[in-house]
């Protein structure tokens, strides 16, 4: 593969204010790499990405070290950051993992937890679908993210919450020569979220169970 470190950059455009400027240029970032403007494979150097976003170097590659740290990029010295490519079997190993650490927290906050909680969750649930009715990946991704964190953070331990936060982020990143997710694959997963909370309030187990597993087989993106 040829270096395109300087002439490979997301399509779209997506400026950021000097205001907490890594932290936007991350969260730039990770919604190039969710939307996949960010190839697995191509190389981009944090001048070109600064240009790119309006900001210095500095805070693209320090916002890359993070994505380094989180699996999504590696460090080429000299030369910037491959996105790393994944496989089909790292995604199923993902959704298996994630099974293994939420099915059993959702199973017992449904026996525990009292419907009208499961009730102010609905708004987390129908932003899932506002997002998801617009097509937009990235922002489906966030709100999909936020709906498990609210879910799981009824548990009370939040080592749980980040690290299911990191799996399911870890999920979100879409395998190489994949194409655009679809609106419709949207929509579909977050109807899921709905048929989970009536799930829950109704202490429905054999439920709950079987749409946690579905919905890690079948998340999108």
């Amino acid at each position: 593969m040829h270096d395109t470190a300087r002439a490979r950059v997301p399509a779209q455009k997506r400026k950021v204010v000097r205001h907490s400027v890594r932290g936007q240029v991350l969260d730039a970032l990770r919604a190039a790499l969710v939307d996949g403007e960010l190839a697995p494979g191509e190389v981009y150097s944090g001048p070109a990405l600064g240009e790119r976003f309006g900001v210095s170097a500095t805070p693209v590659r320090e916002a890359m070290q993070q994505l380094a740290l989180e699996g999504a990029v590696e460090c080429l010295p000299n030369r910037g950051f491959r996105v790393l490519a994944r496989t089909r079997r790292e995604l199923a190993e993902l959704a298996e993992v994630r099974a293994l650490l939420e099915v059993p927290v959702m199973l017992r906050l449904a026996r525990t937890v009292a419907p009208e909680v499961w009730a102010q969750l609905r708004p987390a649930a129908a932003a899932t679908a506002e997002a998801a009715a617009t097509g937009d990946a990235p922002a489906y991704a966030d709100a999909d993210r936020a709906f498990h964190r609210a879910v799981l953070g009824l548990a009370g331990n939040q080592q749980l919450v980040q690290v299911a936060e990191e799996l399911h982020r870890r999920a979100q990143w879409p395998l190489p020569g994949a194409p655009r997710v679809r609106r419709a694959d949207l929509v579909a997963d977050a109807a899921e979220h709905a048929a989970l909370l009536e799930a829950l309030a109704a202490g429905e187990i054999d439920v709950v169970e079987s749409l946690v597993r579905e919905h890690f087989q079948g998340s999108a993106p």
